[in-house]
């Protein structure tokens, strides 16, 4: 208990109440990712907002924006994500890795406050570009420490559904956005107030001030604690999260010792350059994982969720839905991609990463090619003369379809997938390479997808339905499986030479074999049914002392031959 601050509420919850706390503090946070991503998407259309920033006029009859500097308007959305987001995740996961998680949450909410303050006040587009990129900044900075202080808190057996829940708040945060730019819409004469977009911007200060100090009273990450050495309030923390008396806080404890070690002894690499290029990295393969999260997150952008952000309003156009009413549909469709989130949080550990990225990809591949000739149709049908409205509300349909099933899909595993895969060592780094990924997949879609769109219209759909197509494929071939598995067994999947899955998985078996030491908390015989609970089918007593673990399954074997007279391992227990 001395190990912990007095005001840490891992002294009051253990088990299951602790992992929902750490688990809303966490959600709290992805909230406000949520939430600053979808601020943007009406303030755009602010009048106001438009002839302050200079980039266009407005149409008094209808309170509506004509854009007449296109550039200037995308630009002050990238500069959030392209330098902001990419320098601010780069900067988190340095931090996150040497100072510790929950001060890295910290740093981050100090840093948005400040970029939420300056965008909230901002006076031209000079202004606004700053701001934008200093608020990304700090968005980086939490989306490369939060998911990974999830991931390294949970249990692997719903160490998938923990982050899941956090997403659906992370539609929430957009849906929040969307309302309350709806509701600043009837201020005044609903054109001419600063106030209309000043107000949604400055509400994301709130979720930050609150997250600030409550981060402060959840407990670090165990791993991270065994990492900094230290060990004693590793131990208490994962004691509280597991429960004592059944083993397995002890088993996992252990688990983490030995994976340090071997960490430490298998690979010499701590820069983001030796990460890109595997330098250093031994049989970790560390530059393999960076390409891996890295194309994922940027793949999550190309299979058609940042086209259906920009295309769905025309659609919702073509369909015959009237300005006023495509607010209610946009914001209804907001609300039904909030909901799908729930799906994943129920399937994402029964299925694994693999089949929800499969069935994610099929239906939206289907829902593109759909959406793409029946918005076709529709404009032939108008062109003609002919009543269009049954056409495009069936292409309406499919976009409804299509948000719904990302939300229950791709949405939540390419952030999950980066904090699970890397080492220790370098687990927020890693982390943040896929915010990097994250970063360029939306910064290159706002610049580019404008005029793909003007060029290919509709065509652009059938584009990001081959894309779809395209990751079932390398999803298969490249990506092994992390559900069910320990954070500690993933430096055992990628010791592959290999960049094939199957290869990796044989090779995953055998290593699972020869270092028992690495995967006691992951022996089904004595892991916990329900880890929240502590409801357990087997018990554990002590631990496996570590002794020649490695990555390279020639070497184990070799060490099996000289070792095969040195008699069993033996069980010690932590003291």
């Amino acid at each position: 208990m001395d190990t912990v601050g007095k005001w840490n509420v891992a002294r009051r919850l253990e088990k299951r109440a602790l992992l929902i706390a750490i688990n809303a503090v966490a959600s709290l946070s992805i909230f406000f990712f949520g939430y600053d991503q979808g601020v943007m998407g009406g303030v755009n259309n602010n009048c106001d907002y438009a002839i302050t920033m200079q980039f266009g006029t407005c149409n008094e009859a209808n309170n509506t924006v004509t854009v007449n500097r296109t550039l200037l308007q995308g630009g002050i959305v990238a500069v959030y994500y392209l330098p902001g987001t990419l320098f601010g995740c780069l900067l988190g996961g340095w931090f996150g890795d040497r100072y510790g998680r929950i001060k890295t949450i910290a740093l981050a909410c100090i840093w948005a406050i400040i970029g939420a303050t300056l965008q909230t006040s901002a006076q031209n587009a000079d202004w606004m570009f700053c701001a934008r990129v200093f608020n990304g900044i700090g968005t980086g900075i939490l989306n490369a420490i939060t998911p990974v202080w999830a991931t390294e808190t949970a249990s692997h057996t719903s160490r998938g559904q923990f982050v899941a829940i956090e997403f659906t708040l992370n539609i929430f945060g957009v849906v929040a956005a969307y309302w309350i730019e709806y509701g600043t819409s009837f201020y005044g004469d609903g054109r001419s107030s600063s106030f209309i977009w000043r107000f949604p911007i400055a509400f994301q200060i709130v979720p930050l001030i609150f997250l600030f100090f409550v981060v402060w009273c959840m407990p670090e990450s165990p791993r991270w604690l065994v990492k900094a050495g230290h060990e004693d309030q590793a131990r208490f923390i994962l004691g509280r999260l597991r429960g004592e008396g059944d083993g397995l806080a002890e088993a996992e404890f252990q688990d983490i010792r030995n994976i340090v070690e071997l960490e430490r002894k298998t690979s010499k690499q701590s820069s983001y350059f030796s990460m890109f290029f595997g330098i250093g990295s031994g049989k970790l393969h560390t530059g393999r994982r960076v390409q891996l999260v890295i194309w994922l997150q940027i793949l999550q952008e190309w299979i058609g969720i940042a086209g259906i952000t920009i295309y769905g309003p025309t659609i919702f156009e073509i369909a015959g839905i009237s300005p006023k009413n495509r607010q209610w549909v946009s914001g209804l469709n907001d609300i039904t991609y909030m909901l799908s989130t729930l799906l994943c949080v129920f399937t994402l550990d029964r299925i694994g990463r693999r089949w929800t990225l499969y069935w994610g990809s099929v239906g939206q591949g289907i829902c593109m090619f759909a959406a793409g000739g029946l918005a076709r149709a529709t404009y032939n049908k108008t062109d003609a003369g002919q009543d269009a409205s049954g056409v495009g509300g069936a292409a309406t349909f499919f976009v409804f379809l299509f948000t719904a099933i990302f939300g229950a899909t791709w949405l939540t595993v390419p952030w999950l997938y980066p904090a699970e895969i890397f080492p220790l060592e370098v687990r927020a780094r890693g982390n943040a390479w896929g915010v990097v990924g994250w970063s360029i997949g939306n910064g290159w879609t706002v610049l580019l997808l404008p005029t793909i769109f003007s060029a290919l219209n509709e065509k652009t759909l059938y584009l990001f339905g081959a894309v779809n197509a395209a990751t079932i494929v390398i999803v298969w071939a490249l990506y092994p499986e992390t559900n069910q598995r320990t954070l500690e067994e993933m430096n055992l999947v990628f010791a592959s030479d290999s960049i094939w899955n199957w290869e990796a998985e044989r090779n995953f078996a055998i290593l699972k074999e020869q270092n028992p030491e690495l995967v006691q908390a992951a022996q089904r015989g004595n892991s916990v049914v329900d880890p929240e609970t502590g409801a357990v089918s087997g018990g554990r007593t002590g631990s496996l002392v570590p002794r020649n673990m490695s990555l390279d399954v020639n070497a184990n074997k070799a060490d099996g031959l000289n070792d095969s007279d040195s008699g069993e391992k033996v069980h010690v227990k932590h003291g």
